[in-house]
């Protein structure tokens, strides 16, 4: 991922630490930008699920171990663990080592292949939902059987997937993610 500061004159979201190296990688190459990719959705899902009570910069802080223990996030291979795999996961110091949403992982796996069966992909899904509010879509991920997805986890995903910009008015971002492209509904 190429880093990016912001030009001389140009500024960024608030909630981004300016002295924070991490956290403005991310804000200026990944937050907000469309994602197509259902590896990336699937990933983002997980993460934003396990930030939910803890502050972003953890979960930020821990992706990479995270890729490590969810098979980089491959949702085939994820939806295919185990007891054995969820305990290894459970015992790892370098992901958040909540049970309750480790078996998420495993178990939103499973929900995420069974979308993609219906829809042909997840992101043909999740973009039908993009003019939606967020409380509307976690309704029908909880019907489908999702777990740790409710609202506010859900539009958190909706602005870093790119589904909404939420950048602030003065970042140099804004602009940028307005013009990427969206992806049609369908």
């Amino acid at each position: 991922m190429p880093k990016r500061r912001a030009r001389a004159g140009f500024r960024r979201c608030a909630w981004v630490p300016p002295e924070d190296a991490l956290y403005v990688r991310y804000h200026d190459t990944e937050w907000g930008v469309p994602v197509q990719d259902d590896r990336k959705i699937f990933e983002f899902l997980v993460l934003e699920a396990f930030q939910a009570g803890l502050s972003w910069r953890i979960v930020l802080g821990k992706r990479e171990n995270f890729r490590k223990a969810f098979a980089g996030f491959d949702f085939r291979r994820v939806a295919a663990f185990g007891a054995r795999d969820l305990a290894r996961i459970a015992k790892d110091p370098g992901v958040v080592r909540n049970r309750a949403k480790i078996a998420a992982a495993a178990h939103n796996a499973k929900r995420f292949l069974e979308v993609r069966r219906e829809f042909g992909t997840f992101s043909k899904y999740m973009w039908s939902w993009a003019e939606a509010k967020a409380e509307d879509w976690a309704k029908d991920l909880k019907a489908r059987g999702f777990k740790f997805l409710g609202p506010t986890v859900v539009y958190a995903h909706m602005q870093a997937a790119g589904m909404v910009n939420d950048h602030a008015p003065f970042c140099f971002r804004r602009r940028e993610v307005g013009r990427a492209p969206r992806p049609r509904r369908s």
